[in-house]
């Protein structure tokens, strides 16, 4: 059983680590079960956001607008993370963003991980609904939903109250223990200078403000966005 980790959440765009954004990282260490530090910091997606995500998370543009880019802030967060476990609810969608993010900037990221969604379903079968947010009515821990830091402390306590429910059950240690962390992705770079002119002559042709910041696109992003584009403005030129 492990009580020195860091809780982590990240709240985002959309569910997707290849296509979406981060726009904010919450991480609560916890040191021989109590919460010893806090990281806190939105992030600038270079994107407008959502209305979906806007009423989930109550994050506005204006939250994010000033926010440091994820590559500024990369070194403070690995300096706060260091070589300790990190711990989390459904945890490879939250480090699945943050190995993209790393990755991008050429940078190692490799961390070994507990998740109390899997502890959940081996150890409370009974319990139909193992969302952070019933768990947390279930053992009555205070949780601020779909925000970062509230959803990182809370998944840190449910796990201390998980493993109290566990008591003596010694064939249910197993689920606890922290294991590698496996996520591939695949490598991007920024947009192309060619690209970027490209998608400005695009913007400027078809009287386009686009709801993303053409200097921040990878390359995979900005040919989404001018092939996007050139069928859109195909298929309604062959309706005229």
């Amino acid at each position: 059983m492990i009580n020195t980790y860091i809780a982590i959440d990240l709240e985002t765009t959309g569910l997707s680590a290849k296509l979406d954004k981060i726009i904010e990282i919450g991480a609560v260490k916890f040191t021989e079960g109590e919460e010893t530090a806090v990281f806190s910091s939105y992030v600038n997606p270079g994107i407008r956001l959502p209305e979906r995500i806007i009423e989930l998370t109550g994050i506005t543009d204006a939250d994010v607008e000033d926010a440091p880019d994820m590559e500024d802030l990369l070194e403070e967060l690995d300096a706060f993370l260091g070589e300790e476990i990190l711990l989390g609810h459904n945890l490879l969608f939250d480090y699945s963003f943050l190995k993209r993010a790393f990755s991008y900037q050429k940078r190692k990221f490799e961390k070994t991980g507990i998740d109390t969604l899997k502890i959940a379903r081996a150890c409370l079968p009974q319990t139909e609904h193992k969302g952070l947010g019933d768990l947390c009515a279930l053992y009555n821990i205070p949780l601020r939903a779909h925000r970062a830091v509230g959803d990182a402390r809370a998944a840190g306590l449910l796990y201390q109250r998980l493993m109290e429910n566990v008591g003596e059950k010694k064939e249910l240690e197993k689920y606890f223990e922290p294991k590698p962390l496996i996520c591939q992705v695949r490598k991007d770079s920024p947009a192309t200078a060619p690209q970027k002119g490209l998608l400005h002559k695009l913007h400027r042709q078809y009287g386009i403000v686009p709801e993303y910041d053409v200097e921040k696109l990878t390359k995979s992003e900005a040919s989404r966005h001018i092939d996007r584009i050139l069928s859109e403005h195909k298929a309604v030129m062959d309706r005229q």
